[in-house]
């Protein structure tokens, strides 16, 4: 059983602790024997003389005084009498020698499961210059459109790959997994109709994952999923959507047309779930009526990973194009006029919406689906042909061998997945299977599925053509391979072209991808170049040797429904990182399905509502979100059904407990529950959150922690020991995921044990002793990546982890020290300290100077820096949080910059400089503006371009000008453009 499964595999991990992490090695820890791959100094930014000369800036003797200011007395782990138990530190050799034990547990067979999820060939040349490369890994979401014009320009090529298959006119830049995409379907076209209409059908052939997900989705809402066979749906008055797969869960291809108008006749969207390689020999969706199409672009290049992560697409109809979930890159045009990108229609993001908020997605899976667009433009269209009609091909011959044996198909229409019904019965052809290392998919009692794709070679064909026909042989499988054959009936063949656009047909040979991919990169700042400071995002750093583990095929040529002592390497790490972070947070179980922060706060909420609903308290449905909360906060309560109502927060940023009391008592029948941020996100620890929770708890609701700002706590103080019910922890934030250009993220929930029966199960890999329902399409979300974390723990130790904590708090105050004299700090604790981030004060150079947030970081480029969280949690202000990752030497350089802005401001005030022609109003300056010939500004290049002396030595310049929001805005191009605009501009 899984239960039995995943207790062995928690054996097998203690072993290895045990083997590699002993306590002899714990006791060198220091000395010269300590091994000199020791990875704590490496992590960690300032060295011991810099933290010392640090401290006397802040005003502290010494880091544990300083904790002790800054952490409330009453939470902090030793007035709790609480003691942290991790293995000891280990190396950065012994780390990977402990994970390669864990991989062999791991057996890579051959996985023709299908189910959504393909084996896949990466180019070489994209997994070099892409996947390992931390100059794309380490990107932050593209905000700062001018240094972030590399992977907007790749987003695009993917939205315009999309589109193109698909048939739509508009995609937008990633959704977490096809699952989730489905599950934001429902939502779109749930609120079209402005929520009248409650009924939404789901066809019974629609992968079992995406089912169990648009259940999880429906059911805050009030929404009736009807599963069945759509050639019987019956489309009252009260459907306001229908949803199939193209080609179905069991392969068969299927005309759709017809159900399409039925729903159009009665004004219900059409979604598609299909797959990106089949339209390349099928009719797109959108040229049979179809209103949404989504799906997986995981078979571009992408590998397993046991479950993800993967970039889900998302496309639509242009009437629906405002309420796209996710991101959206549209192309616009900068202060010069050249063509440029950037992030479109952001007034429907999450944390601008809030709680009229229809979904909660925050981030994507942009480095996956920048990926899976190079994938296309490596191939190009003729390339994709060929692989899909190879693909095909394969699958139509062996059909037909599978008939030579005596076998039934399923269907006589199909693109790689052919159903069958074992003369002998599925057990038995599943158990054969197995000894010649194949995994088939297991439909039900008595049939089977084989699902080809790209990786399958001709011995691959041999082994399972024999399988089905013993008598086969190698000539009769050539001659039925070579006979040229489509099973794909005529009416549904594509006929249209796609990828016409020449970034699609440029870029065929290695040189040329390698070049493009290089090019791209060079218009980006990531943390390859310079700190990102943003405030509540924790850009900290994405080691080598925490990522060097991804590419080994243990871990990422694992298909997600494998049975599990196939990855009972997999599963000892999960139990052990579970513990981990059990041990971390204080809480008591952890569920690892969440595959973004955005959807662990959705989980625990769910988590929070089934506990309600199980003592029979259902009406518990008003969430307390105070004003300091994190952005996603509202979206979240609202997609999980609940009515939101904010707490008041006093000027110093800390909850107002007499407002909280007040809306206790009002809501106390319907409470269940408060979101709060800690520290929040203005940057202090509230001395109170003991009393928050108690006083939610005294009127029965439930504590939701987010856990975006957890870096500021680890080591220091534990959320389940002040009274928290449940987080989200940001693995992609405080433990060492990287953010890739805006995804992937992992979001894990942790809960104490009353909740933990409400955490999701999964509808193809059962959790024992859970009900929740599933939110991702991954029984344990985006599994690879997990690895990063598991590493970052294993390699920091408890004292590696509690100095990063203690690090990140002194370069915020380090930094907020040296900038005191020059801008306000808005918000501190007690003692004078601030937390991991702090927020300053620009609101008056708009009257002294003509100046506003956004011309301070648009110059910030000019420095060569990504700037601060703009304009959150508070208006006019920038939010700064550098992380324990960044040396004195770089925050110094970051702090003399933000100074000689606010020189560059009082040049300004004292007329020295105009207020419409100076190096904010005109940032920031592009290489083409410096060099042009005509230079009309009152100022000199070298002011524009190298302000201060290391810019001499190391100058990264912005992709493009000043980017016009609303000229992108008011005329919206969501895919390439035009070769001809380049020129033009």
């Amino acid at each position: 059983s899984m239960a039995m499964a995943f207790a062995r595999v928690a054996a097998a991990s203690r072993m290895g602790a045990r083997r590699y992490a002993s306590d002899l090695s714990a006791k060198v820890a220091g000395s010269w024997l300590q091994s000199n791959d020791s990875f704590a100094r490496r992590h960690i930014g300032p060295s011991p003389k810099d933290a010392e000369t640090m401290l006397k800036v802040v005003g502290a003797p010494n880091l544990e005084d300083m904790m002790k200011k800054t952490v409330p007395v009453s939470i902090q782990l030793e007035s709790v009498g609480k003691k942290v138990q991790l293995t000891p530190a280990m190396s950065e050799s012994e780390m990977h020698a402990e994970l390669k034990e864990l991989a062999s547990k791991n057996k890579v067979l051959r996985s023709y499961i299908g189910q959504g999820y393909y084996g896949t060939l990466m180019p070489a040349a994209i997994q070099r210059s892409i996947f390992e490369n931390p100059g794309w890994y380490t990107q932050y979401t593209p905000y700062q459109a001018e240094v972030a014009q590399g992977r907007l320009e790749s987003l695009v090529n993917y939205q315009t790959m999309v589109s193109d298959l698909t048939g739509l006119p508009n995609s937008n830049a990633s959704l977490l997994d096809e699952a989730t995409a489905a599950a934001e379907a429902l939502s779109l076209a749930f609120s079209v109709t402005g929520g009248k209409k409650k009924t939404f059908l789901v066809d019974e052939k629609l992968h079992p994952q995406t089912i169990g997900l648009l259940k999880t989705r429906a059911e805050p809402f009030g929404v009736k999923v009807v599963i069945g066979s759509h050639k019987s749906f019956d489309f009252s008055n009260d459907v306001f959507g229908v949803i199939f797969q193209y080609p179905n869960t069991e392969g068969s291809i299927e005309d759709f047309s017809g159900l399409v108008q039925k729903a159009h006749a009665t004004n219900a969207l059409a979604v598609c779930a299909t797959d990106l390689l089949a339209l390349t020999m099928l009719k797109p969706p959108g040229e049979f009526g179809c209103d949404i199409a989504l799906g997986s672009a995981q078979r571009f290049g992408v590998p397993f990973g046991y479950g993800g992560p993967h970039a889900g697409f998302f496309a639509v109809q242009n009437k629906y194009v405002r309420k796209l979930p996710g991101r959206v890159i549209g192309v616009t045009k900068d202060a010069n006029g050249k063509v440029a990108y950037r992030l479109a229609l952001q007034t429907r993001e999450t944390h601008i919406r809030r709680e009229k908020a229809t979904s909660n997605i925050c981030t994507a899976q942009a480095l996956l689906a920048n990926i899976a667009a190079m994938y296309a433009v490596y191939h190009g269209p003729a390339g994709l042909k060929q692989i899909a009609a190879r693909v095909h091909g394969i699958a139509a011959g062996l059909a037909e061998i599978i008939k030579q044996g005596g076998h039934t198909l399923e269907s006589a229409a199909f693109f790689d997945t052919i159903v069958v019904t074992p003369k002998g019965g599925a057990d038995a052809l599943i158990a054969a299977a197995l000894k010649k290392g194949i995994n088939l998919r297991k439909i039900d009692g008595s049939r089977v599925g084989v699902s080809i794709d790209e990786t399958v070679t001709i011995d691959d064909v041999k082994d399972l053509a024999t399988l089905f026909n013993p008598s086969a042989t190698e000539e009769s499988i050539l001659k039925t391979l070579q006979a040229p054959t489509t099973v794909i009936p005529a009416g549904l063949t594509r006929t249209s072209e796609f990828l016409t656009h020449p970034i699609f047909n440029s870029h065929h040979t290695e040189h040329e991808i390698t070049r493009y991919c290089k090019m791209l990169e060079n218009k980006d700042v990531s943390l390859v170049h310079s700190m990102i400071p943003l405030g509540s995002c924790t850009m900290k750093l994405n080691s080598a040797a925490e990522m060097l583990p991804l590419t080994w095929p243990e871990f990422s040529n694992i298909h997600p429904f494998v049975p599990a002592d196939q990855a009972a390497g997999y599963h000892a790490m999960f139990a052990e990182l579970e513990r981990f972070l059990v041990e971390i947070t204080g809480y008591d179980n952890f569920t690892l399905q969440p595959n973004s922060g955005a959807n662990g706060e959705y989980t625990g909420l769910m988590a929070i509502r089934g506990y309600h609903a199980s003592r029979g308290e259902s009406n518990r449905n008003v969430c307390l979100i105070p004003v300091s909360a994190h952005g996603t906060n509202p979206a979240s309560a609202a997609v999980a059904g609940m009515k939101i109502v904010t707490v008041k927060v006093h000027k110093t940023g800390a909850i107002d407990i007499a407002d909280l009391k007040a809306r206790c008592e009002e809501h106390a029948k319907n409470l269940a529950a408060i979101m709060i941020t800690y520290p929040s996100t203005y940057g202090v620890f509230d001395e109170d959150v003991r009393e928050v929770c108690e006083v939610v708890h005294k009127h029965g609701g439930q504590v939701y922690l987010d856990g975006a700002n957890m870096n500021a706590q680890v080591l220091l103080c534990r959320p389940g020991d002040y009274g928290a019910d449940v987080s989200h922890l940001n693995l992609h934030k405080t433990f060492c995921i990287p953010h890739g250009g805006g995804g992937p993220g992992m979001g894990p929930v942790g809960v104490k044990k009353h909740l933990a029966p409400f955490l999701p199960t999964h509808p193809v890999v059962p959790y024992p002793g859970r009900a929740g329902g599933p939110v991702s399409a991954g029984p344990f979300g985006s599994s690879l990546i997990t690895t990063i974390s598991w590493g970052y723990i294993k390699m920091m130790g408890a004292d590696g982890l509690r100095a990063a904590t203690s690090h990140a708090i002194l370069n915020a105050n380090y930094m907020a020290a040296r900038l005191r004299e020059h801008y306000p700090v808005l918000f501190q604790g007690k003692n004078g300290f601030v937390a991991h981030e702090f927020v300053v004060d620009l609101s008056k150079f708009k009257a002294t100077a003509n100046v506003d947030t956004n011309d301070i970081a648009k110059r910030l480029q000019d420095y060569g820096f990504h700037s601060p969280t703009m304009s959150w949690p508070v208006p006019n202000t920038l939010m700064i949080e550098p992380t324990e990752s960044e040396s004195k030497e770089e925050l110094d350089r970051y702090v003399d910059a933000l100074i000689a802005i606010r020189k560059e401001i009082r040049d300004i005030e004292e007329g020295r400089l105009p207020k419409d022609n100076n190096p904010l109003k005109n940032a920031p300056h592009s290489i083409e503006v410096v060099t042009a010939s005509t230079w009309d500004h009152p100022y000199t290049r070298e002011t524009a371009a190298f302000p201060l002396p290391y810019l001499r030595r190391n100058k990264t310049w912005p992709g493009c000008g000043r980017v016009d929001d609303t000229y992108g805005d008011q005329n919206l191009m969501c895919s390439c453009p035009p070769l001809a605009s380049y020129c033009d501009a």
